[in-house]
């Protein structure tokens, strides 16, 4: 089964994470990656909340890579069942 790109949903500045979706086939699959993750990506440099979205979509192909080797690993995490990523899933 091979994931593909959803969409941006939000960033939730409380918890400290962007939630986004990706799908297989038809189905909807719940994506959350932590702000951390997102800053470690771009090698610790922190963005404003309003940049969020703009820093989602400068790494999206890395993130949504990593969440699609998690979801074939059936690595869910949740209710309902999603994927979601920290700054340990991309350390080499």
């Amino acid at each position: 089964m091979t994931l593909t790109s959803g969409h941006f949903i939000s960033h939730e500045y409380d918890r400290m994470i962007v939630r986004f979706s990706m799908h297989d086939g038809g189905r909807e699959v719940p994506c959350a990656i932590s702000t951390s993750a997102m800053d470690y990506l771009e090698r610790g440099q922190q963005v404003r909340p309003e940049q969020r979205e703009a820093q989602f979509t400068r790494l999206r192909d890395r993130i949504e890579a990593q969440a699609a080797s998690k979801y074939r690993a059936a690595e869910f995490e949740g209710t309902p069942p999603g994927i979601v990523l920290r700054g340990i899933d991309f350390s080499a």
